[in-house]
């Protein structure tokens, strides 16, 4: 068959005849070797698949196969010379109905010649002023991405996401075209997954993120919503491939669009559920794009009206407090005086991820805002001082209400959940950046916040970790390490440290770094505190040994080597060696970590590790004599 235009149109649309022609007869024609036969074939056809017996339609399209109905998709398109105007749009018309006839049979969808017409069709998509063609592609589209993952994954190939989708906003609303669009795409975001995807693919899959974007801005109709709630499915994937493709696209248009969305829906009544999923997507952009996101200076072209960006980050702030505030009232209820069901349960959990959402916001902004007050911010960050200071003053009323809510937990005697966990974490990110903060109130809940657990930890670790950041932010005040000394406080420090290095998998040095700092302020205050050396103190010997290793990393050397020195201050050789666990060989692994900490050269500019190194030799220098082993083999490489 040569690849030219068919030779005759098709006949107009014919009234359906009163019962279904004989099989036998459409497949001849369609197994002819004139076009004339296949076109009247097809015909007869459209009838077989209105009949719906698969078997039936397989025939049928085994018989007129893919190749011919790709030739006629493309006389339709224009693609093939010859053919007057009216008989393009009768081909077109014709193979679009027939494909769409045949592809409700899932075998004949997942075939790979019907998937191979997906960037036809969406082409047609996008050229089609036919409301009906229209619909009937659609269908087509939307029937061919359920039958395989070869289907769905074809609309990832370059220009076809935009070809269906871009067309969308010119839809009428309410139309049948515009329903069948939403349901294809809702279909893709939940089909595609982006991991192991080629690159060529990933292109695909943002363009279908900009072109959600671009609803989600210009749209005031349910497919807004629509467009938000995919969005955040598609964001929302945690490590996903699809976020570096994002944020290696040149353009910065789609992120305003987000923002424009956000923005609308956030200003607008709604109800609460697509508030939080607005606020959501806030986070997501802020997790993919950095935090600074927020509060950076975005133009667009399509003549929308943005928010200024400090009202757009109060905005998303205050939006997100109220339903902090609402969320913390309402979980306080269900915990503590509401009678407990099934349902109440579930209600609980559902809140409970909402906050959790909320907290991860609020604490972006906090880095946001901590980034901006201290000019570490992106160069495009325009945020004012006053905006700033309201956006402190909001976040001390939202942590006030916080400890609030951790202080009902703990007079009803409640440690364990992972809404208690958040709000630590929420808690000690903020003290972290205020440490004087809720002064009070911090103090009288520090004990019980080291007490939480996640809903199924054993013991309480995550919390500790979470409350580091703020814990080596005051014990550089005597009264903050009094307020761990009143309550053992440190020792749980020491335990959280050592079960770091205990850990699958690789040690965290960001947490490891912050609980060796709040140790070192700590013992840097011992004046005021006493200090007994106990197992644990071995224990910790032992975890900075294995943790510092055979590492090359000077930081982790300087301060594994400075908390050893500290402790050893406190003990004797003699005493260490009597201890269980304690032995010879954990004492040579010792003094060859502070051999390598004294023979390091420090940048004349890095002053933590200068101090660092002044502690390691004056400690070194007081306890080098009740340490004799030791002594003897730093003498060895080093003068001290």
């Amino acid at each position: 068959m040569q690849d030219s235009s068919p030779s005759a149109a098709p006949a107009a649309a014919a009234p359906m005849a009163a019962s279904t022609p004989p099989l036998e007869d459409c497949l001849r024609l369609l197994r002819g070797e004139r076009d004339e036969q296949k076109l009247a074939g097809l015909l007869v056809a459209a009838n077989v698949c209105r009949a719906g017996d698969a078997a039936a339609v397989a025939e049928v399209y085994r018989a007129v196969g893919p190749r011919f109905l790709r030739r006629l998709l493309n006389t339709g398109l224009g693609k093939v010379e010859g053919g007057k105007e009216e008989e393009r749009e009768a081909y077109l018309r014709l193979s679009v109905t027939v494909l769409a006839g045949l592809a409700r049979v899932p075998e004949v969808a997942a075939d790979e010649g019907v998937v191979s017409t997906v960037p036809l069709v969406a082409e047609i998509v996008s050229k089609s002023t036919d409301p009906a063609i229209t619909e009937e592609c659609f269908e087509l589209l939307s029937l061919i991405a359920i039958a395989s993952e070869d289907g769905a994954y074809k609309f990832c190939e370059p220009g076809v996401m935009d070809m269906v989708f871009l067309q969308i906003s010119s839809l009428p609303d309410g139309s049948k075209s515009i329903e069948l669009a939403v349901n294809l795409m809702q279909l893709l975001v939940h089909k595609l997954r982006a991991d192991n995807m080629s690159v060529e693919k990933l292109e695909g899959m943002t363009s279908m993120v900009t072109c959600l974007a671009r609803l989600f801005a210009v749209l005031h109709t349910a497919v807004k919503f629509d467009a938000l709630h995919m969005l955040t499915t598609l964001l929302s994937q945690k490590e996903s491939p699809l976020h570096d493709s994002l944020r290696s696209m040149p353009a910065s248009i789609w992120e305003s669009h987000i923002r424009v969305g956000i923005t609308a829906i956030l200003q607008n009544r709604v109800v609460s559920s697509e508030k939080l999923h607005a606020l959501l997507l806030a986070e997501c952009m802020m997790s993919i794009l950095g935090e600074d996101w927020l509060s950076e200076d975005y133009k667009i072209q399509d003549n929308q009206n943005v928010m200024p960006v400090d009202k757009f980050v109060l905005l998303v702030l205050e939006s997100a407090r109220v339903e902090v505030a609402v969320l913390l009232n309402e979980l306080a209820y269900l915990k503590y005086e509401s009678s407990k069901t099934s349902q109440t349960d579930d209600a609980i959990s559902q809140k409970q991820r909402n906050l959790a959402i909320l907290f991860s916001l609020i604490e972006r902004i906090i880095k946001m805002i901590s980034n901006a007050s201290s000019g570490e911010g992106a160069p495009s960050q325009t945020i004012r001082e006053g905006t700033i200071m309201q956006a402190i003053t909001g976040l001390n009323e939202t942590i006030s209400l916080v400890l609030d809510f951790l202080q009902d937990a703990k007079d009803h005697g409640e440690r364990k959940g992972d809404d208690l966990l958040a709000a630590a974490r929420i808690v000690g990110s903020y003290l972290a950046e205020a440490p004087y903060a809720c002064k009070e109130k911090t103090r009288n809940l520090l004990e019980f916040m080291f007490s939480i657990e996640a809903q199924d930890e054993p013991s309480p670790f995550y919390s500790i970790c979470f409350m580091l950041p703020m814990l080596s932010q005051i014990t550089m005040e005597s009264d903050g390490c009094r307020i761990l000394a009143s309550f053992g406080g440190y020792k749980t420090v020491i335990d959280c440290l050592i079960k770091m290095t205990e850990q699958d998998g690789m040690i965290d040095n960001g947490s490891m770094f912050l609980a060796c700092d709040t140790i070192i302020n700590f013992m840097s205050s011992r004046e005021n505190v006493h200090i007994p050396v106990e197992s644990r103190f071995i224990r910790l010997l032992q975890a900075l040994v294995s943790w510092a290793g055979t590492t090359d990393a000077s930081s982790v050397i300087m301060t594994a080597s400075c908390l050893c020195t500290m402790v050893l201050d406190l003990t004797s050789e003699e005493f260490l060696l009597s201890c269980y666990g304690f032995d010879t060989m954990t004492l040579k692994s010792l003094s060859e970590l502070i051999i390598r900490s004294l023979q390091l050269d420090i940048p004349d500019d890095d002053r933590e590790q200068f101090n660092q190194k002044q502690i390691i030799v004056s400690g070194y220098k007081r306890w080098a004599d009740r340490f004799p082993h030791v002594k003897n083999a730093v003498e060895r490489y080093v003068s001290v």
